[in-house]
């Protein structure tokens, strides 16, 4: 059980590090190589595929985070259960396209697996860069489906749930700043 609460509380923090990791050695070692009148052929393929993953598993990390993208104008002229209300309607609305785009992006991965297509430099079947968008899209409903629970407990009056808007986290995080110097 100890385990599943670690891969729950760290997956996208492990897989973005890793990737990141493999992304920047090995366009390091293209650069270097450059410098030296190499090159490797396959870096370039390497490093964007991995940019590709890096883009859809940090989709499902700022959903962990409650950090995505979102219009924070209605959010700041609400109260707590109103925010919390407004939030679970955004996720459900969000939910729904993360689904959609998983059954259509396996779809679409699934063929290309099947037809054998593979990259020019690296000769990888080009279905398992094109899995990046349903393992993102499903890991973020996942993480959807973890923050609606919370807001509807929350708005139950069975747990805590806190909705901030962008500017009010900014604050928040300047102030910890100037208590921590």
């Amino acid at each position: 059980m100890k385990i599943l609460k670690w891969i729950d509380a760290h997956l996208e923090e492990l897989l973005l590090v890793l990737i990141s990791s493999v992304m920047v050695s090995v366009i390091f070692v293209q650069v270097i190589m450059r410098i030296f009148g190499n090159s490797l052929s396959w870096s370039e393929e390497l490093g964007r595929y991995c940019f590709i993953w890096l883009i859809y598993l940090g989709i499902s990390y700022g959903v962990k985070k409650q950090r995505h993208i979102k219009v924070d104008v209605v959010l700041m002229l609400l109260k707590n259960k109103a925010r919390i209300a407004l939030n679970i309607l955004a996720n459900l609305l969000f939910l729904t396209f993360a689904l959609f785009v998983v059954y259509y992006g396996k779809d679409i991965a699934v063929k290309l697996l099947e037809y054998g297509q593979q990259s020019p430099a690296l000769h990888i079947p080009m279905g398992l860069v094109y899995m990046a968008t349903p393992i993102g899209f499903g890991l973020t409903a996942l993480r959807l489906i973890q923050n609606i629970i919370q807001e509807f407990l929350a708005l139950l009056n069975r747990g805590r749930y806190r909705v901030a808007s962008e500017y009010e986290r900014l604050q928040e995080d300047s102030q910890q700043k100037v208590q921590g110097e």
